[in-house]
């Protein structure tokens, strides 16, 4: 039996949640983060040497990195669903998504993420003027345009089929959930119909509904 190793409000859900829709039985180990740093327990070192989440556990070996391991699962239990066949185009489109959604769309959302808590972080007063200006001139000269074209072409992709590779949901669209669900939570939505009614779409689901009982509701990135 797969062991998922599950750390609160993080990207693991999406582990959960494709074992929900391939129906494969699993157990989780559940971290909770401290509660001054929000990092992960040192105990996650045990597990792998960087002690981040998720990680699992499968006959013997130990697999790191969303997908990576999502790209394993898919392999040996999948028996061909949530993806679609080698070869074709929508292959191509699978592939292409399965790695952009951590190498390219979270990087900047993580980097929002920080930004935001530098501007809010306690520091002396005469200090704040100095950060305000640098996170301003970072999300100004990199972020702000970065976002907007990843996004853009995110919602032309979804204009052409209900999901990112085909008119079937795949492991692509699993992997791309946290992305569309983070970039929603910051509220710059509205010229994004098409990502608001994929976040539908994906939260409407019932092995979504269940990975969230069996991992535990987690607050998105402000």
């Amino acid at each position: 039996m797969i062991t998922v190793h599950h750390l609160e409000n993080s990207r693991s859900q999406r582990v959960l949640w494709l074992l929900e829709e391939l129906g494969v039985e699993y157990e989780v180990k559940r971290y909770d983060r401290d509660k001054k740093t929000n990092l992960a327990p040192a105990t996650l070192k045990k597990v792998h040497p960087l002690g981040k989440s998720p990680v699992i556990e499968d006959r013997g070996a130990i697999y790191a990195e969303t997908g990576a391991m999502m790209e394993y699962i898919v392999d040996q239990y999948g028996n061909g669903r949530l993806r679609p066949p080698q070869g074709g185009a929508l292959y191509e489109k699978y592939r292409y998504w399965m790695h952009a959604a951590e190498g390219s769309y979270m990087p900047p959302l993580v980097l929002t993420l920080m930004l935001n808590r530098m501007e809010t972080a306690p520091m002396p007063f005469f200090v704040r003027p100095l950060a305000k200006r640098l996170v301003k001139g970072v999300k100004d000269g990199y972020l702000d345009h970065t976002m907007k074209a990843l996004f853009d072409y995110l919602e032309a992709e979804l204009s052409t089929d209900a999901w990112l590779a085909g008119p079937d949901m795949t492991a692509a669209d699993i992997i791309m959930s946290f992305p569309m669900e983070a970039f929603t939570a910051r509220g710059n939505i509205k010229n994004y119909p098409n990502v608001a009614a994929a976040v539908t779409r994906i939260q409407q689901r019932p092995a979504y509904q269940r990975a969230l009982e069996r991992g535990g509701p987690y607050a998105l990135m402000r």
